[in-house]
């Protein structure tokens, strides 16, 4: 008997076997999670210490209930997301359509401005602006074939360098884990609503949980057998980000608490000088190795995930509605990550916003791509709620009591959130 299958034949779905397919859902996570999501929480760190724990943990949850349904509509309907919002209507993959190549301009320019700060700070003869493109030029080649395996592979390396970095950092700081534990009930700080909010929704991800289905189908999960490994492989992930996340916290709450850091992906380097002054050189390049991981799995992983998107988004939307519904033959499977839309995308992420990287505000950039982000998390969450309820779905996998619970407190915290950065974009 062979270790992925049992006596009579069939799959072995257990611990073991679902934990050595795992990397999808560490792809999708550590998109998600770039250096503003750890800048958020080692500000709120700094500033209320251990307090908003409680908010980490339960941002945590909810992006796994939300990645798990993303994984659940792909493999329980056998079709793809793109295909669910179709179904809605014409206004759905419009807004998607318009939004993602609004979306696309500006994390282009955001991910390799956040990817060439670590390596001027390695490599000062090159400015921010060069060092980035070099790194989204860099990640066009290596998507450009579309190889999942071989993304998969470096993506879990980088990953492994980021948990050594930003584990090992909170490590060296030394956490307090009487005060961590007791942050698990919540509690609200005056002035610390935004932070929580922030916390909330920042563990990891916004159009690229979306992403998660297509990197599902590449690992070759095309049917509901395989739901129980992507539960296993998405837990894995989101767990994962979420102790990043919590290292953070632990980071801010120990070195800087009731000091000023800047808001954005400035106050990793920042913290990177902290490190150095207060423990040596040693501690501060391999945290900038790290923030270098951290910002490059961000970058290759939406050149490749988002471009799979649009590739279905623009092959959905060429075809007659009946047929955009149907699930996604083998060979259409393989020909996507081909396609000309494809590639065409990944060229849009990587050379025209290398316009933007001259007006050198790489952090003003980092904001306008916070607020379209905004937008998408309350659509992604309402229209699952939906499909996933609807006779769209297969009965056997349609939402029970507690995904239909953590999806609608998605909707409503993204809404909120989306409301929030809106006010205070245009305030």
């Amino acid at each position: 008997m062979s270790a992925e299958t049992t006596v009579d034949g069939s799959e072995n779905t257990g611990w073991a076997s679902r934990l050595r397919r795992v990397g999808p859902g560490v792809m999708a996570a550590a998109t998600g999670v770039g250096a503003g999501d750890l800048v958020a929480t080692l500000v709120a760190g700094s500033r209320f210490g251990y307090t908003l724990f409680w908010a980490v943990l339960l941002g945590t949850v909810f992006k796994l209930g939300l990645g798990e349904a993303v994984g659940r509509w792909h493999l329980g309907s056998q079709r793809t997301i793109l295909a669910g919002w179709r179904s809605l209507g014409s206004w759905a993959t419009t807004f998607f359509g318009a939004y993602i190549v609004i979306w696309g301009f500006v994390y282009g320019a955001t991910a390799m401005s956040a990817t060439g700060l670590p390596l001027n700070a390695l490599f000062p003869w090159l400015s921010v602006r060069y060092w980035g493109m070099i790194c989204g030029v860099l990640g066009l080649a290596l998507v450009w074939y579309g190889r999942y395996r071989l993304l998969e592979r470096l993506m879990t390396l980088l990953v492994g360098v980021m948990f050594v970095a930003v584990v090992g950092t909170a490590v060296l700081v030394g956490p307090d884990l009487t005060a961590l534990g007791g942050a698990v009930a919540p509690r609200l700080p005056d002035g610390s609503l935004a932070y929580v909010l922030g916390l909330m929704g920042g563990v990891g991800g916004t159009i690229t949980m979306a992403a998660y289905g297509y990197w599902t189908m590449a690992k070759g999960w095309h049917a509901p057998r395989w739901i129980p490994f992507m539960r296993t492989d998405n837990a894995v992930g989101y767990v994962t980000t979420g102790v990043f996340v919590v290292a953070m916290l632990i980071v801010g709450s120990e070195l800087l608490l009731g000091q000023g850091i800047t808001e954005g992906d400035q106050g990793l380097l920042e913290l990177g000088g902290r490190l150095a002054a207060e423990y040596g050189q040693w501690a501060r390049l391999p945290f900038l190795i790290g923030f270098l991981a951290v910002t490059f799995t961000s970058l290759l992983g939406v050149w490749n995930g988002v471009s799979l998107l649009f590739a279905d988004w623009w092959r959905t939307w060429r075809l007659p509605r009946a047929e955009s519904l149907d699930s996604l033959q083998d060979h259409e499977r393989v020909a996507l990550p081909r396609s000309t839309a494809y590639r065409g995308y990944v060229v849009w992420l990587t050379i025209p916003p290398m316009a933007l990287l001259f007006l050198d505000q790489p952090f003003q950039l980092t904001i306008a791509y916070g607020v379209l982000g905004a937008l998408f998390m309350p659509f992604l969450a309402g229209t699952l709620l939906f499909l996933l309820n609807s006779r769209r779905m297969p009965a056997a996998h349609r939402s029970r009591w507690a995904s239909n619970t953590v999806l609608t407190l998605c909707l409503v915290l993204f809404g909120v959130l989306a409301v929030h950065k809106l006010l205070g974009y245009f305030g």
